[in-house]
Formats: C-alpha cells, sequence, structure tokens
C-alpha cells in the first residue's frame, strides 16, 4: 500500500493566525511537523496542504512539497479529501500542523491498523490522560472507547463523568490513517449536529455510521500549539530535549 502523509496548515486559525509559520526554535512550526513526520518507516510521500501563499512560500524555502488547496474547507480532513483527490494513494494520514513533536512512531502505529487490518477503514490515535489539568480544557479532546477499541464519542469537556468509578481518560490526537476510498467520501458525509456542536470533524464518520479503530500512542509529552502562549512551553520542552 502507499502511504501518503499530509500535513493541514491554513493560514487564518481562529485562535492563532499564522501559527502553521510561526517561529519555534528559529525555524516555522510546519518545518518541525514535517521533520519528524519523514523518520517514519511507512509514509511514502509527505506533502503539505495549505491555502495560503505565506505558508506556500515558506514550504518552498525549507524544500518541503506542498500543494495548494481550496480556502473553503470546513476540517482538515476535509483539505485532506482534496489532496486525496489530485495525487494517488492507498492510505491518506492526516498529520496535524500543530503537532511539532508529533511523534514518528505514534504515526506509524496508526498506519499499521490499517496495513494490517482489512476490517479497519479509519484509525485514529489517542494517548491517556495524565494531567488532570487537561480534563477542564477545551482545547484537549477527550475520547470513549468500547470494549473492542473503537471510539464511541468524543468531547471536549471531561468524558466518562467519574459518578461510579474512577475512569481513564483519554486524549484524541488529532492524527488519522484513512483508506483513499473513504476519505473521497469524507466531504459529502453529512454535517450532523455533534460535530458541528464541538467542532470535533471525526464526528462526522461516527454520525453517519463509520466505525473508527483507536490506537493508543505515547505523546511523549508533546505539546500541541493552540495559542500562541504554547509556542514558548515547546520551546522549553525542545530544549529540554535538547540537553538530554
Amino acid at each position: 500500500m502507499e502511504v501518503i502523509g499530509v500535513i493541514p496548515c491554513r493560514y487564518k486559525s481562529s485562535r492563532f493566525p499564522g501559527k502553521a509559520i510561526a517561529p519555534i526554535c528559529g525555524k516555522p512550526m510546519l518545518w518541525h511537523v514535517w521533520n519528524q513526520a519523514k523518520k517514519t518507516k511507512y509514509v511514502d510521500k509527505l506533502i503539505v496542504a495549505t491555502d495560503d501563499n505565506r505558508v506556500y512560500d515558506v514550504c518552498y524555502q525549507y524544500g518541503i512539497e506542498s500543494i495548494m488547496t481550496s480556502e473553503d474547507h470546513n476540517t482538515g480532513t476535509d483539505r485532506v479529501a482534496e489532496v486525496a483527490e489530485r495525487i494517488e494513494g492507498d492510505i491518506f494520514v492526516n498529520i496535524q500542523g500543530d503537532e511539532p513533536l508529533i511523534d514518528p512512531d505514534g504515526i506509524d502505529s496508526v498506519v499499521s491498523e490499517i496495513v494490517n487490518n482489512d476490517k479497519v477503514n479509519v484509525a485514529n490515535a489517542y494517548s491517556l490522560i495524565e494531567n488532570m489539568g487537561d480534563l477542564v480544557n477545551a482545547n484537549v479532546v477527550k475520547v470513549i472507547t468500547s470494549i473492542d477499541g473503537c471510539a464511541m464519542a468524543y468531547s471536549r469537556s471531561s468524558i466518562p463523568y467519574p459518578k461510579e468509578s474512577n475512569p481513564v481518560y483519554k486524549r484524541q490526537i488529532g492524527l488519522y490513517a484513512i483508506k483513499r476510498d473513504i476519505i473521497l467520501k469524507f466531504p459529502s458525509l453529512s454535517r450532523g449536529y455533534l460535530e458541528l456542536s464541538e467542532g470535533i470533524e471525526m464526528f462526522r464518520f461516527l454520525e453517519n455510521g463509520y466505525s473508527i479503530k483507536m490506537v493508543e500512542v505515547s505523546d511523549g509529552g508533546s505539546i500541541p500549539v493552540d495559542i500562541s502562549d504554547d509556542v514558548p512551553r515547546v520551546e522549553l520542552l525542545m530544549k529540554n530535549m535538547g540537553d538530554k
């Protein structure tokens, strides 16, 4: 199977405009994501998908393959779907452009779930939540899973509610591997009230009857960049990792 890694990078992020090219330790954030993703063993081709010439120009400057896509996409997965319409491949991996410390092994784990299991069409990464502050952080998406490891629901609230036991909390990571025929259907699927309410695009699959296999990965202490204040936190973590 040919695996295409796609890093969606729109410029007009509502919480942090231009964050895809925001400097982190002297290099744009998208470079860090790309540099981590290229270390994988499963991804055959890696592309940045953007809607803005400023991002496209930075990619050119750093020798990163990129493609211009529509400005009208509702989500990053819609943008990946456009790439799938234009580029051949069997599996398309949505690698979030705001995870500069994403673990390459985590990407491979999610892809391998599809490569090694014919019944899995969509796979999504998660990690265990250890910082209880993340439970009340609406930028951290939580997921609950079934006994067979499939997603049952996502929420920006802290689910499940601990009424009768001490639950395990899981953080959904914006890392998805999707078979070509399924990703091509994504833009035409109805956007249900859960996706629109929570602002979580994977609900589009659940609300339209598709199963999502959840794959546990280590986040390695990674910090997603949601707002500008996250940049110095990531830089400090990178510095500490470099000192080890």
